[in-house]
């Protein structure tokens, strides 16, 4: 894993100067502590760290052809780069390495951007060709890898694996989003394209930017995959099993490639457990030492490493575990620091925890990523098939009228047991289906949300409506296949704006390479396209995956309930009430002219009364103040705005 960066000057072809560069990659070190290359011409500069993984002596990068035409700089992994390297050695191409890299510049030599399909892997990369003058770069399908852009006042495009790189030069602009504050409040993460600086933008997933030389304006990303928005016709549900099995096994064995120690992560789920079964016995049979495992725990009745131990025994895995222990109001501003921006998934502290244990003893880990989108492992998306199914069953009058009014009436029960707390699913079958799964996604809800907020900053969000990609998502799918198109919005919102941030930056933190072998795009395509009975049935989601892996894991794992990784937040932020009030009215929040001080300590009071549990808007908004307090230039609203 490696962290990219650099300069280009469409108008301009002045050599950028190398200090820039230099501190850009400087910023990023963390995900390159091997090395770090430069590559200047005029027009253009790339900068490179480097976390090597794959061909040790021969894959320095900036790397460039031997006839000077194409330089890349390169982050990520091509795991069918071998095939493809055969492929294009018979059409004539010499390479000199062994590595992933050289593949990519060779594939653009011989197919231009249609290379881009021929990839298979996680990557962000910025390409030179300078006998086109022309720019590309490019974001992996599903955006396990990250790659950030700026615009610059003179008119030069500067890009990083990380905000960090981009404020490393002090000419781009500090100034926050309104809109993308609101989607972080609204959903803990703040999805493609947006980030939490006006200025900085995120390249989408399975998206790529094309500039060329001399070109004015500046071009729009292009889409070149999409997760599938309809089911798949004849398949056979009998051999689906065996076929998952089959498609899952060759993506756990294509990403078991390195040159460094390998290992995966093991919670007491089915999606890491399927992961760690699949990859001790491929290093069974290559004749290795037991594939290294690695869990982290919370004392309690949902301790997962009970569970994980017993799957390391089973499948013959070296097994590594710790118990967690957590400081989440203390963590908060460590989190801002680390995502360089707000990021509300607590998950992400003990997912930390877990990278730092890997890293003591691997460069390389698996995860478990990816098997609830492709495989409707949620609560939400059995929560959803059922209120499709009652939206079916009442007629829209009855929906909008007799049980939206109803919601309204219905008393919210933080507190009470799960099956007395109706109002969230009365609210849900009030609204159509886009707006309803939107409603069980959202982490604090419009009035609530805005109810925080000081006159300037509710105006500056000029109606802006974290609800409307959800509606934009499911609009695009079958609207016969409703749960698909519920997976569909996830793909393209919670999981690279959620999931695989959490894991590239906490992994990238400690110089850990984390891979998922779920997001094979082509076992994503075959997944997500399955029909909904083979993936939700009976209220167990995944029923396709526990049925392909039965002979493999424990009956107790496969069909018991789902563990979540993470610890209880909302005694911890009781129990420190004066400390969380205190921060939440503090000079960062309150300077940033975003919020209302009376109803930030309101909703810090009710949660300590403990009559709600206000757990998760907490957290994220400790997040936020963490970002806005962090230095060399807290981010503030322009004056108009706070007027």
């Amino acid at each position: 894993m490696c962290g990219i960066n650099g300069i280009f000057q469409s108008s301009s072809p002045e050599i950028p100067a190398e200090g820039r560069l230099r501190a850009m990659a400087e910023a990023m070190a963390h995900r390159g502590p091997d090395g770090m290359g430069l590559h200047v011409e005029p027009h253009l500069g790339l900068g490179h760290r480097r976390l090597s993984i794959v061909d040790l002596a021969g894959g320095a990068q900036p790397m460039s052809t031997t006839d000077g035409r194409l330089t890349i700089s390169f982050n990520g992994e091509i795991y069918n780069f071998a095939t493809l390297r055969r492929r294009l050695e018979a059409a004539g191409h010499q390479f000199r390495t062994r590595s992933d890299t050289e593949a990519i510049l060779h594939a653009w030599r011989e197919y231009g951007v249609a290379a881009l399909d021929e990839l298979q892997g996680m990557f962000a990369f910025a390409l030179w060709d300078a006998g086109r003058g022309e720019l590309l770069l490019a974001r992996d399908r599903l955006g396990e890898k990250p790659l950030h852009y700026a615009w610059l006042p003179d008119g030069s495009l500067a890009f990083a694996s990380e905000i960090a790189g981009l404020l490393a030069l002090p000419e781009v602009s500090r100034r926050p989003d309104p809109a993308a504050i609101e989607d972080f409040l609204a959903l803990g993460y703040i999805p493609d394209p947006a980030t939490a600086y006006a200025a900085i933008r995120r390249l989408p997933a399975g998206h790529f930017l094309l500039l060329r030389r001399g070109e004015a304006g500046r071009p729009e990303p292009r889409a070149y995959w999409s997760a599938p928005t309809s089911p798949a016709r004849g398949v056979d549900a009998a051999q689906a099993p065996a076929a998952l099995r089959a498609r899952l096994d060759a993506a756990v064995r294509a990403q078991l490639m390195s040159d460094v120690p390998l290992g995966a992560f093991l919670s007491g789920g089915v999606d890491s457990a399927s992961v760690v079964s699949l990859a001790a016995a491929a290093r069974r049979e290559e004749g290795g030492a037991p594939l290294d495992a690695f869990t982290i725990g919370f004392p309690g009745a949902g301790d997962e490493r009970p569970m994980a131990a017993a799957v390391a025994a089973r499948v013959g895995a070296a097994h590594h575990q710790e118990a967690g222990t957590t400081d989440y109001l203390g963590a908060a501003r460590g989190i801002a620091a680390l995502f360089g921006e707000p990021f509300g998934d607590h998950s992400a502290v003990p997912t930390l925890a877990v990278c730092r244990l890997a890293r003591r003893h691997v460069t390389v880990a698996l995860s478990g990523d990816g098997g609830d989108e492709v495989f409707a492992g949620y609560r939400r998306h059995r929560f959803h098939a059922l209120a499709e199914a009652a939206r079916a069953f009442l007629p829209a009058p009855v929906r909008r009228g007799v049980v939206a009014r109803l919601a309204a009436l219905y008393p919210r029960l933080d507190r009470a047991p799960r099956w007395l707390r109706a109002k969230s699913t009365l609210t849900e079958l009030g609204l159509d289906s886009a707006m309803g799964y939107y409603s069980m996604a959202c982490k604090l809800e419009g009035a609530r949300r805005h109810a925080l907020y000081a006159p300037g900053f509710r105006a500056a969000l000029d109606g802006h409506d974290p609800a409307a990609r959800f509606a934009a998502a499911i609009g695009a799918c079958d609207p016969d296949a409703p749960l698909q198109a519920a997976q569909y919005a996830d793909v393209t919102t919670y999981l690279p704006g959620d999931i695989l941030v959490k894991t590239d930056r906490t992994a990238m933190a400690v110089s850990l390479e984390l891979r998922a072998p779920f997001l094979d795009h082509g076992l994503v395509e075959w997944g997500m396209a399955l029909p909904a009975s083979l993936k939700l049935q009976r209220g167990v989601g995944k029923h396709v995956l526990r049925r392909a892996m039965a002979a493999d894991l424990p009956a107790e794992l496969l069909w018991g309930a789902k563990r979540g990784f993470a610890d209880d937040i909302a005694a911890e932020f009781r129990a420190r009430a004066p400390e969380l009030r205190a921060r939440l009215a503090g000079p960062a929040m309150l300077d940033s002219g975003m919020f209302d001080r009376t109803a930030l300590l309101r909703l810090a009071d009710e949660h300590a009364s403990g009559r709600f549990d206000h757990a998760q808007p907490l957290w994220q908004l400790l997040v936020l103040e963490g970002w806005l307090a962090q230095a060399p230039a807290a981010p503030t609203l322009p004056a108009a705005a706070m007027a």
